[in-house]
């Protein structure tokens, strides 16, 4: 394509819900309401993991830094959709396309090695708990949840910028709610299978690496509980990896289908559905499952509101 006839894009046009012009004010109502759930929900967690002392624990403290991580990751795109729906104009810049996907997509590795890094607490607790205290001491925890924040930059860091130099030089409208790597894609000029590859090798090394590591630590877990011989022991232990294999089984399930499926099955109604089940309804539901799953959580939340019950 010669040169001369390219045109610059300057900004982007979120499509989001435009298709549905009549449910914009509803769809607002909807997810206001969604965000002060994750923003209040989130931000309890991690008051009472850091006030209560009977929280002070690794397997708190790797939460306190999950809920963190769920108010930025949701913060990242939520506003901004609110915004677009409330105006009904989706417009945004190159640049402020480019920050929220890198911001996005750090935060969206970060929680994979989290998650992973929860798992492995909950191993070491489980399968080792005569040397727990010993392995997972406050430093070791402490550069277990430093590694998970910086050990994604890199790598994000070199896909935005391969994204963000493909000549952009058509159509600028995104037919998504908020700026993703494959609507880009789709309106990027020339070739980018190139691009298609390096976005499915890094899901699945850092995507299917993490989940991986889950599910060895798993399986090796439940394999400990069922060696225990008590019934009380065994749903004890249970009950403490329950709430977290659920909530990676909502993120991942999620977000792997979204970035590793082929191309061919790639829709914007299924990428938007999908895109908001592990950026809006998960960080929403965590609360929930950490909170309604956990007597240690739900004790230290009626003391922290002053509400006492003889059982806690």
């Amino acid at each position: 394509m010669d040169g001369t006839n390219l045109t610059a894009v300057m900004e982007f046009i979120l499509l989001g819900f435009s298709d549905l012009p009549k449910l914009q004010g509803f769809l607002f109502g909807i997810f206001f309401v969604i965000y002060m759930i994750i923003l209040i929900g989130n931000a309890l967690i991690i008051v009472i993991t850091q006030v209560d002392p009977t929280l002070q624990t690794p397997m708190y403290f790797f939460l306190g830094n999950f809920s963190f991580l769920e108010i930025c990751y949701t913060t990242v795109t939520l506003p901004r959709i609110l915004m677009n729906l409330w105006t009904q104009n989706g417009h945004i810049s190159f640049a402020a396309c480019a920050v929220q996907l890198c911001i996005f997509l750090i935060l969206g590795l970060t929680e994979c090695f989290l998650l992973a890094v929860m798992a492995c607490d909950r191993y070491v607790a489980i399968c080792k708990p005569l040397y727990y205290s010993l392995i997972m001491n406050h430093k070791v925890c402490t550069r277990l949840v430093a590694g998970a924040w910086i050990s994604s930059i890199p790598v994000v860091t070199i896909l935005a910028y391969q994204i963000f130099s493909l000549p952009f030089c058509g159509s600028n409208k995104l037919n998504h709610i908020f700026c993703d790597i494959h609507p880009l894609l789709k309106v990027a000029c020339g070739d980018t299978s190139l691009n298609e590859l390096s976005v499915y090798i890094d899901g699945v090394l850092f995507g299917m690496a993490p989940f991986l590591l889950i599910l060895v630590s798993y399986i090796k877990i439940i394999t400990a509980i069922l060696k225990l011989p008590s019934a009380m022991g065994r749903y004890k232990a249970f009950s403490t990896c329950s709430s977290h294999l659920m909530a990676v089984g909502l993120f991942f399930g999620s977000a792997l289908i979204m970035y590793v499926r082929p191309k061919s099955s790639h829709s914007a109604g299924i990428d938007r559905i999908l895109s908001m089940f592990y950026t809006i309804v998960t960080p929403m539901f965590n609360p929930m499952i950490y909170s309604l799953r956990n007597k240690d959580v739900i004790c230290a939340l009626k003391n922290l509101l002053e509400v006492k019950y003889s059982w806690c």
